[in-house]
């Protein structure tokens, strides 16, 4: 009799689960490419890549899309955060040259089943530069399916180019085209940098479709500035750049831009005066406040449900 109500109350949970949707953190972040131009003004990999890693781990991304990543970078990632998985390919010559736009996923927490990517360009299935852009750009998607509630979704994650005009609307355009080819009605998420604020042509022309800004629909906002910082910690801008779009079905409940920073030390290591009602043993060291990339990251918190 026990063992019978153990498996009602398990069904129960199941059937629970895939009614109510699942709750999970997606991001989408910018995390600047390796250069020796980032290094000599201290804002070098050797010590963002760590940092990175860290605030992904505990802010608990589930789910999350990358860009201006290096083969490199990649493999630090990966060996940083071992819980997670990744696809994707360098745009220079589909296998590891050039930036990555890649996913990456928990491994407990979802079942890849499909993947690929195409370039942003009339020539979608091999590297080459599209319409008026600068160099070449790419998208990488994936089919998921939630372990537990057992929800499939479609994720797709891109960087658009940073000089093309014409390239960033007509990049617009065919991904909504290749998500209505591959996804279909299933839940969407499409995350990436796409150099265009939230007034752009190209931005209406993705958030005026099936899908939605979560930026525009979530029910906490937490966003005191842009998505881009230029590594100076004193900038300010109301101008989002990096975006995360869902398809109607997705509920998202929180949004946040992470304005997370770190410490290196300044040129002089003078102390803080803290004179004044602080105890006698705090000691503060002059140091500097550094940001882990030139864009912060975008985190949402969704609750994933099957599109009716």
């Amino acid at each position: 009799m026990k063992r019978n109500k153990l498996i009602v109350f398990i069904l129960f949970i199941t059937f629970f689960n895939q009614v109510n949707g699942q709750e999970l953190n997606i991001a989408t972040y910018n995390i600047r490419y390796e250069n020796s131009g980032d290094k000599k003004d201290g804002n070098g990999w050797d010590l963002r890549g760590t940092v990175i890693a860290n605030l992904i781990k505990f802010h608990d991304f589930d789910i999350f899309g990358a860009q201006e990543v290096l083969n490199k970078q990649l493999d630090d990632l990966s060996g940083n955060l071992p819980q997670y998985g990744h696809i994707g390919v360098g745009r220079d010559d589909g296998k590891e040259a050039g930036e990555y736009a890649p996913i990456f996923f928990k491994k407990g927490k979802f079942k890849l089943l499909k993947d690929g990517h195409f370039w942003l360009s009339d020539k979608t299935e091999t590297p080459n530069k599209g319409w008026d852009a600068a160099l070449p750009r790419i998208c990488t998607w994936g089919q998921f399916q939630e372990v537990n509630s057992g929800i499939k979704f479609y994720f797709f994650n891109t960087h658009f180019d940073h000089v093309g005009i014409i390239a960033r609307r007509e990049s617009s355009k065919l991904i909504l085209k290749k998500i209505m080819e591959l996804a279909g009605d299933e839940p969407t998420i499409l995350t990436g940098d796409f150099n265009v604020d939230q007034n752009d042509e190209s931005f209406k022309i993705l958030s005026g479709t099936e899908l939605k800004d979560a930026f525009t629909t979530t029910q906490i906002k937490y966003a005191n500035n842009g998505t881009f910082n230029h590594f100076d910690a004193n900038a300010m801008t109301d101008s989002r750049i990096d975006h995360i779009f869902l398809s109607n079905c997705v509920v998202v409940k929180r949004y946040g831009i992470l304005t997370d920073t770190y410490r290196t030390p300044a040129a002089e290591q003078a102390n803080v005066n803290t004179a004044g009602n602080f105890p006698k043993e705090l000691k503060l060291k002059a140091f500097e406040a550094r940001l882990p990339s030139d864009h912060f990251p975008v985190m949402i918190t969704v609750e994933l449900q099957k599109c009716k």
